[in-house]
């Protein structure tokens, strides 16, 4: 039930991010919570082995390249996912970075 509610959130959360047009759009609901699923996987998956390989220069960056690492899987998500686009990496900086404010806001609530 709780990564339902999280995958939930990530979704609106997505959608939120959308309905600001910096650069991302989404074209349905179904698209937000595919999206939101890919995310949710490449977070768990793939990101921890990134953090593993930059560590070098992440420590020289005070840790301000996990916001790289974060944009980077926001922009390979849309690549995946049909009816999510980002129409370029400065926008998937913003991207990722409000979708993780707003979902962790979210989810201190729930």
């Amino acid at each position: 039930m709780k990564i339902l509610t999280r995958i939930a959130i990530t979704a609106l959360a997505l959608l939120l991010v959308a309905k600001l047009s910096i650069g991302v759009q989404i074209d349905s609901l179904y698209g937000a919570v595919l999206a939101a699923v890919v995310l949710g996987v490449l977070n768990t998956l793939v990101r921890p082995l990134l953090v593993i390989l930059t560590l070098p220069i992440t420590i020289v960056t005070l840790g301000l390249f996990i916001v790289v690492i974060n944009a980077s899987l926001f922009y390979f998500t849309a690549s995946f996912v049909e009816g999510f686009t980002v129409d370029s990496f400065l926008a998937a900086v913003f991207g990722s970075v409000l979708v993780s404010i707003i979902s962790s806001v979210a989810n201190r609530f729930v």
